[in-house]
């Protein structure tokens, strides 16, 4: 099986996330969508996380009617802070039948040079990328790799932090969340 592993803290997930993740799952070759709740990006700052389960929680009630796309606790037990290089040998090791390919926006894949491993990544992996609007565009030797495919993909442009601002202001952004997500943040009273 082909697994796309998308991932990010999800803090919150919002339906920018699912149109990407339900993108890949339906219009690529890939099999399955696993979005990969990060405990801790070494790039952000931890306090900012919602407990870990939570967001766990919160990705489990988003995908629930998307076959496709399921959550994934595969970086909770590894040590932190954790790097993707690290997760993928975790993953070939625990699951040798599976091919795991990274699903990313282009401005992550412009930074790629910058993570740890990347050159094993790009060796051993595939990874699939969708725009972004107002960025550069990465290098052509990434762009052009054989192993990145750039996917015509929807662009979304929403954000987790502009969804926390507005939730501790007060405001009306439950349009932008899965109405299970809109629920469960409201009943425990996050990011207020």
């Amino acid at each position: 099986m082909k697994i796309g592993l998308y991932f990010g803290t999800f803090n919150p997930v919002h339906i920018g996330h699912l149109i990407i993740a339900n993108h890949f799952a339906e219009y690529s070759d890939l099999d399955k969508i696993w979005m990969v709740i990060t405990p801790h990006n070494p790039f952000k700052k931890k306090k900012t996380l919602l407990d870990n389960n939570h967001r766990y929680q919160l990705v489990l009630e988003a995908v629930e009617t998307y076959p496709k796309v399921e959550a994934s606790t595969i970086e909770f037990n590894l040590p932190q802070p954790n790097y993707t290089s690290n997760t993928l040998a975790h993953l070939q090791e625990k699951y040798p039948q599976h091919e795991f390919c990274l699903i990313m926006g282009e401005d992550n894949l412009r930074t790629l040079h910058k993570w740890k491993n990347y050159e094993v990544i790009l060796e051993r992996h595939e990874i699939y990328v969708y725009p972004r609007i107002g960025e550069k565009q990465a290098k052509p030797e990434l762009l052009n790799h054989e192993h990145v495919h750039v996917i015509d993909a929807p662009v979304v442009e929403i954000s987790s932090t502009a969804i926390r601002k507005a939730i501790k202001e007060g405001k009306n952004c439950r349009p932008l969340l899965p109405h299970s997500v809109w629920v469960y943040i409201d009943q425990m009273n996050f990011y207020r």
